[in-house]
């Protein structure tokens, strides 16, 4: 009889990690801050912008740095835009906080602070970090689920991710499709 075939499971060869390697700058980075919430308007006219900064050395970004004012409807779109024309799981943004809205509430509503940062801090898990959920409604504990907008590859090359993070205004006219490097 013949030997059945054995898979080979021997390690690959590579070189020890030095601390340059461990502690320098990674090789490719995307950083995306949502920051400085400012109110803007008046009355019944007035809405929460949000700063976006981003920082990358990905070459697929045309710049490597920028900031741009973004509002929540900014995020919505985005959202929607990426849900249409790519193949990637986009996570849920922060609620519309239609009770927030109702009139005699003892609260600044939606432009409470606390509100603010809780939303600031929701909209910037959107856009870069991972999205927790339940593992299971009868488990208490959370599990990771790897839903990255920014930094998912299919994502990264879809024109409207960078209108959102480098252009100083929206065009929703653009025609959606792909970024060529």
């Amino acid at each position: 009889m013949s030997d059945p075939v054995v898979a080979d499971t021997r390690r690959l060869n590579s070189k020890p990690q030095d601390l340059t390697d461990a502690y320098g700058p990674p090789s490719n980075f995307l950083e995306i801050d949502v920051y400085d919430p400012q109110i803007v308007g008046v009355g019944r006219s007035r809405y929460t912008t949000y700063e976006v900064r981003m920082r990358t050395n990905l070459p697929i970004f045309k710049l490597k740095d920028s900031c741009v004012r973004r509002r929540y409807s900014d995020f919505e779109w985005l959202k929607n835009e990426l849900e249409r024309d790519s193949k990637i799981v986009v996570p849920p943004l922060p609620g519309k906080a239609l009770k927030r809205q109702l009139p005699f509430r003892s609260d600044e509503g939606l432009f409470d602070e606390s509100f603010i940062e809780e939303r600031r801090s929701g909209l910037e898990q959107f856009i870069n970090r991972s999205h927790l959920k339940r593992a299971a409604s009868q488990f208490k504990h959370l599990s990771l689920c790897f839903c990255r907008i920014a930094g998912h590859p299919l994502a990264q090359n879809e024109r409207c991710l960078h209108m959102f993070l480098q252009e100083e205004t929206i065009d929703r006219n653009y025609i959606p499709g792909k970024v060529r490097h």
